[in-house]
């Protein structure tokens, strides 16, 4: 009876070990800024990343993407006026924006350009190689080092492709180009600093992974709430 007491035992940790979806935690900071008069506070954010077989969704205290292969579809959740936005992939980021913010996009034509810095380290328990990032936009440099690692509990090189690639286009606002230059960096991001001065103001902000896990997802974590409302564009924040 004790052997089939343990033997059930590792059986259901076994099933749920092997029906457990990967979790990131990411810390996030802004320092504060002013541009053009308005002030933004210094902002400090932890994010929670899912990934599934054929979903992945990225939590943060405002908003919310989700990215669903199973239906070929992303969505991105506002929730300070809990509305989302759907669309198909691939991504078309003029589909996504008002007019007016496309047309500025469309204006706006950035340049990436990625090089290994041939420096590794380890940051958090993650080995990590060393990138520098330039973006130029609109005569506002920018200036970004990455540490990746492709020491991660997951296909790498796949969640990149699938997943990582339409969210960094969103996030970052990139073209097929410039998205494509970005991949260059190999591994998942550890940390990252940028820093760039837009309208004569500093900027400058981090991103770190603090936690790399498996575990059993909430079952809403790639749903939609049910009070939000569909809304065609993502709005602009003022």
């Amino acid at each position: 009876m004790k052997k089939l007491s343990i033997t059930l035992v590792a059986l259901i940790f076994l099933c749920s070990f092997a029906s457990a979806d990967i979790l990131i935690k990411i810390k996030t900071h802004s320092d504060a800024v002013t541009i053009m008069g308005q002030t933004q506070p210094e902002k400090n954010e932890v994010s929670e990343h899912w990934i599934g077989d054929d979903r992945y969704a990225v939590h943060g205290s405002d908003s919310s993407t989700i990215l669903d292969l199973k239906t070929n579809k992303l969505f991105f959740l506002d929730h300070q006026e809990k509305s989302y936005v759907e669309t198909t992939l691939p991504l078309d980021l003029n589909k996504l924006f008002p007019p007016e913010m496309a047309q500025m996009m469309s204006m706006m034509k950035m340049t990436v350009n990625v090089k290994p810095i041939g420096q590794t380290k380890t940051i958090g328990n993650w080995k990590c190689s060393g990138y520098e990032v330039n973006i130029s936009m609109m005569m506002m440099p920018m200036k970004m080092i990455v540490w990746a690692t492709t020491d991660v509990p997951f296909k790498v090189d796949e969640f990149m492709e699938k997943f990582y690639a339409p969210i960094l286009k969103l996030q970052l606002r990139l073209d097929d180009s410039s998205l494509a230059e970005m991949l260059k960096i190999k591994g998942f991001w550890i940390y990252s600093e940028t820093t760039g001065e837009v309208m004569g103001a500093k900027i400058r902000s981090t991103m770190e992974v603090i936690e790399i896990t498996k575990a059993s997802p909430p079952p809403n974590v790639y749903s939609i709430p049910a009070n939000y409302r569909q809304t065609e564009k993502i709005k602009m924040k003022k």
